[in-house]
């Protein structure tokens, strides 16, 4: 539900538009409130995590989107679509942190790379399939279908979520465990998320210098001040603790290169197919099912292959493959069909799926009373570093394309060579993350090693770094 949210609207946009009379600057809105909402409280939805309960906050969070979606299929006007699509970001923002710190610590141990595995594979299928999925549901059923879809998915999940048992807690050491983050530290990176996130989907469209994004920036650098403050000056000894986890450290670095990398070529991807290709959108969407197949076919294997071969040769196999997968479909593209860039776009899906042990090894190096703060902390950086990628890639990809125009290229030809100058700035950047997922898991050796979920060296998890971001 979470990530299919974050592109399902896009397609039924015009048909919103045209119902509700919305500006273009509310229609704006309409898609970018979730993404805010969500970047700004996914720190509050961990820290609830660890305070109320990982399975109350997960509870919590199912209900305020299953809600909140009922809101948005019903909406009248953009101000009540717009509001409710903002407590859809605020739902998913309890979501995330609380079912991946449910993961990967109240699943027995042999059994988290292979859920993991499923999650990544589900979110690389939402972010793939969203669009057609919209599509298809828009022309046939209104764009109230789109939100629509959700309260059954949602009453499913708090079914299922109700009757699951709970598995018995791990023995806890008789020292009282480090107290949770302060509220002053979660409410400064949420206003540092948010204001980032502000100034850079309002940025390209107003202008960094217009008055409300100048102000997030002020906002953004002053929580960042407060916040940095906060870290190695005061007394947050939690965020101490898990930033001495080196698998811990090595999956925020390998998470940040992934989201400054891959977030921006799905995104110039799209464009590429519809553009490029001429593609049709929904035609575009399933060009990316190669991606959710590979990682479909793969996962199952995940487990068996990194006790074999261990977590870190596997992690960085897979970002190397990912890396190459870019290089194969910037070669791809300059064949002017489809057919040459599937391969690449398989080889991402699978390299995707060999990288999942690095996420199950860094989220659950984390100790268990700090396990929602420590995946709130991860579906951070995915979103932030999501929103960042799209301009860091996109800032290469106009480089070039100006520099082609001007040497008196063509508009198509322009854009194809910045779009393959994006595709190999990031490569570089996933193939820089290799070594940092055989530094972090240097020592460890299997999938089983960590069994008690305090956080100890052995310990894994990370957040799906596939997902377009999405995954």
């Amino acid at each position: 539900m979470t990530a299919l949210d974050n592109t399902i609207v896009n397609v039924a946009l015009p048909q919103i538009q045209a119902e509700l009379a919305l500006s273009e600057a509310d229609l704006k809105w309409v898609a970018a409130i979730y993404q805010l909402v969500l970047a700004s409280f996914l720190l509050l939805g961990g820290h609830l995590a660890d305070t109320a309960g990982r399975r109350a906050t997960l509870l919590l969070g199912v209900a305020v989107f299953t809600l909140a979606s009922a809101g948005c299929g019903t909406a009248v006007s953009g101000v009540v679509l717009i509001a409710c699509r903002g407590l859809q970001g605020a739902g998913a923002a309890l979501i995330l942190p609380a079912s991946l710190a449910v993961l990967s610590h109240d699943l027995p141990p042999r059994v988290r790379n292979a859920a993991f595995s499923a999650m990544t594979a589900t979110l690389a299928s939402a972010l793939a399939l969203g669009p057609v999925v919209s599509g298809v549901m828009t022309q046939h059923l209104g764009w109230e279908s789109v939100f629509a879809m959700n309260v059954p998915f949602g009453c499913v999940s708090l079914l299922v979520g109700c009757v699951v048992p709970r598995r018995a807690p791990a023995a806890r050491s008789s020292a009282a465990p480090p107290a949770p983050l302060s509220l002053r530290v979660v409410a400064l990176a949420c206003c540092a998320l948010a204001a980032l996130a502000h100034c850079l989907i309002e940025g390209p469209e107003r202008g960094f210098v217009s008055v409300p994004v100048a102000m997030s920036g002020v906002i953004f650098v002053a929580s960042a001040v407060g916040l940095s403050y906060e870290v190695t000056l005061g007394r947050n000894t939690a965020l101490r603790l898990l930033f001495r986890q080196r698998p811990f450290v090595g999956g925020i670095i390998t998470q940040l290169l992934w989201g400054l990398s891959v977030s921006g070529v799905y995104f110039f991807t799209s464009q590429f197919l519809q553009n490029g290709l001429g593609l049709a959108p929904t035609s575009a969407g399933l060009a990316f099912v190669p991606v959710a197949f590979s990682l479909l076919v793969a996962a199952p294997f995940i487990a068996r292959t990194a006790r074999r071969w261990g977590d870190g040769r596997i992690s960085a196999v897979g970002l190397l493959m990912v890396g190459l997968g870019l290089l194969m479909v910037a070669l791809g593209s300059s064949r002017g069909s489809l057919i040459p860039i599937l391969p690449g776009l398989s080889t991402i899906g699978l390299g995707s799926a060999l990288a999942v042990p690095l996420t199950t090894r860094a989220l659950e190096s984390s100790p268990d009373h700090l396990s929602g703060i420590a995946a709130g902390l991860f579906s951070a950086i995915r979103e932030a570093s999501g929103v960042v990628g799209i301009a860091f890639v996109g800032a290469m990809v106009s480089f070039v394309e100006h520099a082609a125009t001007a040497a008196g290229s063509g508009t198509a030809d322009a854009f194809l060579s910045g779009y393959q100058a994006g595709l190999c700035l990031a490569s570089a950047m996933v193939g820089a993350a290799a070594p940092v997922a055989l530094w972090a898991l240097r020592r460890h050796g299997g999938a089983g090693h960590r069994a008690t979920g305090h956080g100890g060296p052995g310990s894994p998890h990370q957040a799906d770094p596939a997902a377009p971001k999405g995954s």
